[in-house]
């Protein structure tokens, strides 16, 4: 750790990160699995966005908001994953005081967009099935590029609230991160400056992020609900929750995880608890988002096996 000195603090230019485990054995038996993980995930989200891409059936709002989802999730992944593998490796892994800001920045932007991508998808379920006739009205083009652009902006501008607060820690002791990525609380533990507003603004960007989209699908599914149990044809019902199915699985997941971590209580879990629940939702949910949306989705299984007959024919 290099550090130039600033009176009786020091200005910290790298980092260790401690990664999950200790255990040599497990460190490579947990390399095995994560990088199989990771392929898949790469692998699954790429066959959507091309699937997508190249099939016309496919040419809709649910379906572009998807190929971005999978974008989104090969980001999300690839922010920690890479670097958690060579922690496997290695004895010591360390990463520079501005990679570390780097790959906080890529983790809260992907996971930004994520939640924004995913209210968006309620809304166009909401659209789907509450007002079908007037669907291509309300999904236009320029509907769901807005919608597409408010969720990258606002990714962003949560990304510069916790960059400007990382920047402003002053870390001048202990440089061992409790944890397989950089990520904001464990750094904040680590600096010696005065963290009152620089760890209060991006819990509140970030809590606000959430409660906001949160509260849209809450609305969109309880409209959804209330138009489904109107419906008197069962044909029609089953039809509307099998395109809602999906999408209610991956928010699940993915809320679910995140409140697990940022809003219980911090003394009801321990640190270990916190990574191996944070692997869950950056590594694991992003290979399960395409398994999910593949499986339970007809129209994608019908492109896939077109497009895979187009293929053995030509």
């Amino acid at each position: 750790m290099d550090a130039l000195g600033e009176g009786n603090h020091t200005s910290m230019t790298g980092f260790i990160l401690l990664g999950l485990i200790d255990d040599p054995i497990l460190r490579v038996i947990l390399f095995v699995i994560i990088l199989c993980i990771y392929l898949v995930t790469i692998s699954g989200n790429l066959n959507t966005i091309f699937l997508i891409r190249i099939s016309s059936q496919l040419h809709h709002p649910m379906y572009f908001f998807l190929s971005h989802l999978a974008f989104v999730d090969m980001g999300y992944s690839s922010s920690v994953t890479p670097n958690m593998l060579v922690n496997f490796l290695v004895e010591k892994n360390t990463i520079s005081y501005f990679g570390c800001g780097i790959q906080l920045g890529s983790v809260v932007f992907f996971g930004s967009t994520e939640c924004f991508l995913l209210a968006a998808m309620a809304y166009d379920h909401f659209v789907a099935v509450c007002s079908p006739l007037l669907y291509s009205t309300k999904m236009s083009t320029q509907v769901y590029v807005q919608l597409l652009m408010v969720a990258y902006v606002g990714g962003f501008l949560n990304v510069c609230s916790f960059t400007v607060c990382f920047y402003c820690l002053l870390f001048c002791g202990p440089n061992r991160v409790n944890h397989f990525f950089c990520d904001f609380a464990p750094l904040v533990e680590l600096s010696c400056s005065e963290i009152s507003i620089p760890a209060v603004v991006p819990s509140f960007t970030a809590g606000s992020i959430i409660v906001v989209t949160v509260f849209v699908i809450a609305v969109s599914y309880i409209y959804i609900l209330i138009t489904i149990l109107k419906m008197r044809s069962t044909e029609g019902r089953h039809k509307a929750f099998s395109t809602c199915a999906s999408h209610l699985t991956a928010v699940t997941l993915f809320y679910g995880t995140i409140t697990f971590i940022y809003v219980m209580p911090k003394s009801s879990y321990s640190t270990n608890q916190n990574k191996v629940v944070s692997v869950f939702y950056m590594v694991v949910i992003p290979m399960l988002n395409p398994l999910i949306y593949s499986l339970r989705n007809n129209e994608i299984k019908g492109a896939l096996k077109r497009e895979l007959a187009r293929k053995i024919c030509s």
